[in-house]
């Protein structure tokens, strides 16, 4: 099986993994809020990384079909995986924190240039693995 794919998948079932726990972890915290309501980044990190799970299924199946090759593949895959990744953290990383107001309100190099870099790196990615799925079926 292509390297990239294997990836893929592992990323997938890693997120899922991820996200069950981060679901164990948001229902405790609804169960001990009085509002019955988990904190901000609890639920944001769960729901991130239920769909990255996802995600990382359609990757693995557009890469299927990719002309490109293998270290291509793993390149663009493992770009978008990584910053998928870094996402998911910061979430976890600002619930551990407690923090409720959003990431955003304060100027810092990963809101500005990380995000910068987030964006390139998960369209840019994507847009090499969707582009080779296209060239080799349509094209």
């Amino acid at each position: 099986m292509n390297p990239a794919i294997k990836l893929s998948l592992l990323v997938s079932g890693l997120f899922l993994f991820t996200g069950l726990w981060l679901g164990v972890w948001k229902y405790s915290k609804i169960m001990r809020s009085p509002g019955s309501k988990s904190p901000v980044y609890v639920d944001i990190a769960h729901r991130a990384s239920l769909l990255y799970a996802f995600a990382a299924l359609v990757i693995a199946k557009l890469l299927e079909y990719s002309p490109y090759s293998e270290s291509l593949q793993l390149f663009a895959a493992g770009t978008v995986f990584f910053f998928f990744t870094f996402a998911v953290a910061t979430y976890i990383f600002h619930a551990v924190q407690g923090k409720t107001e959003n990431q955003f309100t304060q100027r810092n190099f990963i809101t500005t240039w990380g995000m910068i870099m987030l964006i390139v790196g998960e369209i840019g990615g994507f847009t090499v693995i969707l582009w080779g799925f296209i060239s080799n079926i349509i094209l």
